[in-house]
């Protein structure tokens, strides 16, 4: 594998977001790669987020060009020349972006996915996604009374990837009843609802005991997903399930008035199994026995959360009332600032 093409050079640059997954937490790092011809190499920096190794003066324009070739082939193989470094965990986050998934080509590679961030370069074989081994994905919606119409009449865009949903209305406890939805069988979507009581960790259990597959996506009522996103939940779940992963998340673009703000990519763990429950009355995440190391960010999609000025301004207020000390009052100054590279 080459470096770049022939005469052209990695300039020098100062990184602020990394250039797999977009996420402003570059930090100093302590961490190295052994590379299949025995040579070990340090890293200056490593995103916080998906765990790619970088140099300090690595040009992110060029770094993601290369890794685009590197991950357009049938295997993956590592280039100790290059002004970056992903062991296999990272280099499966990385594989998404473009649609790919991978497979440890040996044992040691099944024991990195299970125990990131590994000491050895990252080698695997490629595979494309759409044309993967799957799992059903149920789709879970939580929203309230008010907003169930326009939820139903946003359904028909998702039918294809998905035959199973549930919609979980915040309101007083009521059964599963059918609906019928352009696109979707018969009994396919069901409505049910429960009170919210200040705990959407409780809320999003309740939902995902509806679903009627081995998996679910769940959204709230101001997001949405773009139907070329969801295609490909199924295969994520299938390679998920192939190394012990329970839970996947997607990058949310946050636009406020329809600007995207600088809280990105706001990573939501939104993908799950079933017998997956969540934590936390605000800002809740799912538990994970084995912790991170079950789960897995893809890149290949997000999610588009759509706000308005006034709500930013009082939900962290919200959220602080119904738990203090999680409410992050500080994320709403975030929220209200534009995208910046």
């Amino acid at each position: 594998m080459r470096l770049a093409p022939q005469g052209i050079q990695f300039h020098v640059t100062t990184l602020r977001r990394c250039f797999v997954c977009a996420a402003d937490m570059l930090n100093p790092s302590e961490r190295h790669l052994t590379f299949p011809d025995g040579r070990q190499r340090a890293f200056a920096l490593a995103c916080g987020s998906c765990g790619v190794l970088l140099d300090r003066h690595a040009d992110a324009s060029r770094c993601r060009a290369h890794l685009t070739e590197a991950l357009a082939g049938a295997v993956f193989v590592p280039d100790g020349q290059a002004p970056y470094g992903l062991d296999l965990y990272t280099l499966r986050i990385a594989a998404t972006r473009l649609g790919r998934g991978l497979r440890p080509l040996d044992t040691e590679g099944r024991a990195a996915l299970l125990h990131p961030h590994a000491e050895h370069a990252a080698r695997a074989e490629l595979y494309d996604l759409d044309r993967a081994e799957t799992r059903p994905v149920s789709l879970g919606l939580l929203c309230r009374p008010s907003e169930c119409d326009g939820v139903l009449a946003s359904l028909s865009a998702q039918a294809g990837w998905t035959d199973d949903v549930a919609i979980l209305l915040d309101g007083e406890t009521a059964p599963p009843r059918t609906l019928a939805v352009p696109g979707f069988a018969r009994g396919a979507v069901r409505v049910a609802a429960r009170p919210l009581s200040d705990d959407f960790a409780a809320q999003r259990n309740a939902l995902q005991r509806l679903a009627r597959n081995p998996w679910m996506l769940q959204l709230d009522a101001d997001e949405s997903l773009a139907f070329a996103t969801g295609g490909l939940l199924p295969a994520l779940a299938g390679m998920a399930e192939a190394s012990a992963v329970r839970s996947i998340g997607l990058a949310r673009r946050n636009r406020v008035d329809g600007i995207l703000a600088d809280v990105f990519p706001d990573v939501q763990y939104r993908l799950n199994r079933r017998d997956v429950t969540y934590a936390g009355r605000v800002h809740e995440r799912p538990l994970l026995a084995g912790g991170w190391p079950e789960s897995f960010i893809t890149l290949h999609g997000a999610i588009e959360h759509h706000l308005s000025r006034a709500h930013v301004e009082a939900r962290s207020r919200r959220y602080e009332s119904m738990d203090p000390g999680r409410g992050r009052l500080e994320e709403a100054q975030a929220l209200l600032s534009a995208y910046r590279d």
